[in-house]
């Protein structure tokens, strides 16, 4: 039997995909769809799993002309994926959203090929609200979700999680990075990219955690941009800090954390959420309002801390980051708390619900 996931543009919708293609492994041959010049054409191949590409890209641009050069690049995407679809014979295509998503689950339709989609937010974003249509069920994290999709397809499952992320060796992991394990160690990590306007703001918070140097240590993901400028930053303050431009080994950054600073990608919290990660989220605010919706959902159940971007300054972040270090009965309750929101058994039952769907079409067949 033959899966293809088709995932790209970032880590939200990359992450997921190989989460489900862990768990199919030994039941099905996975084969992934993306874009040559998305993160997907790195990751992806690195966990061992074959990929081929779709002329693919974002619609929603400021520019008329780059809409129209998405939308086109989206009509490539359905020819190019109805004819590697045509190569692969699938008996099922997994869409994890975005743009990437568009031309694979649409071509499966064409085919008549049974197709599963993921939704990873409370609030579901165009290209999923238009596939949610096409395909045969949807996998949703949040009941929130229902609202904006086909409720009879609508499927309660949780965002898959890498199982190498819930077994990690924090001893192992503070010797890998060169942390020192008698020290509180705050996780940041602006998405896979990095995160402009969160590094800056880390950057001046340091002048008001002077006093934290001893008992506070950084392992920091900046993105390539923002790398040298934050590692001398940490080191002139006098702070124990490991940058690196991309954390490949996510498993053991999580292991370390005693505190995580973030963006609010759902895939990033059901990684939290999993783990039991206490939390500070800044919503990246330019993406609609998935990510606020996200940290809402998180800061009500007292997992974390939302701080929006509008409110955020270095004073305004150290305080926070204060507070939390020099409790750990708040941190202890935030993680409880975290962790009685995840879905550790998201890769599992997404896979329970693809196998349920191709035995369905072999009924009706």
């Amino acid at each position: 039997m033959r899966v293809v996931i088709a995932a790209g543009g970032s880590g939200g919708h990359i992450f997921p995909g190989l989460a489900l293609a862990e768990e199919l492994r030994g039941q099905a041959e996975v084969v992934f769809l993306g874009t040559e010049q998305g993160l997907e054409a790195k990751v992806v191949p690195q966990a061992g799993y074959p990929i081929r590409f779709i002329p693919a890209r974002a619609v929603r641009v400021a520019s008329v002309l780059g809409r129209l050069k998405g939308l086109g690049a989206q009509v490539g995407a359905v020819l190019g994926s109805r004819r590697l679809l045509r190569e692969l014979s699938p008996q099922l295509v997994v869409g994890t959203g975005g743009y990437t998503s568009v031309g694979p689950v649409a071509a499966a339709k064409l085919l008549g090929i049974p197709a599963l989609v993921l939704e990873q937010n409370v609030q579901p974003g165009l290209a999923n609200r238009l596939l949610a249509r096409l395909a045969d069920a949807v996998a949703v994290t949040y009941m929130d979700s229902v609202a904006y999709l086909p409720k009879a397809k609508v499927h309660l499952t949780g965002n898959p999680v890498r199982p190498q992320m819930l077994s990690a060796s924090r001893d192992g992991a503070h010797e890998l990075f060169g942390l020192k394990p008698q020290r509180l160690t705050v996780l940041v990590l602006g998405g896979s990219s990095g995160a402009r306007a969160l590094n800056q703001a880390m950057v001046d918070a340091l002048n008001y955690l002077l006093s934290l140097r001893q008992a506070v240590q950084f392992l920091h993901q900046s993105g390539q941009g923002d790398y040298q400028a934050l590692r001398e930053a940490y080191r002139g303050l006098g702070f124990h800090a490991v940058v690196s431009p991309f954390i490949y080994e996510m498993a053991q950054a999580y292991a370390v954390a005693d505190l995580v600073l973030s963006r609010a990608g759902a895939t990033t919290l059901a990684e939290l959420t999993a783990l039991g990660k206490p939390a500070v989220l800044v919503p990246y605010p330019h993406a609609g309002a998935h990510q606020l919706d996200n940290a809402r959902k998180m800061a009500q159940m007292g997992a974390a801390v939302l701080l929006r971007q509008e409110e955020l300054s270095g004073e305004r972040l150290a305080q926070v980051l204060s507070q939390l270090l020099s409790s750990q009965q708040q941190r202890r309750q935030m993680a409880l708390r975290s962790l009685a929101m995840g879905r550790p058994d998201a890769a599992k039952k997404v896979a329970e619900l693809a196998l349920s769907l191709l035995k369905q079409r072999g009924g009706r067949r």
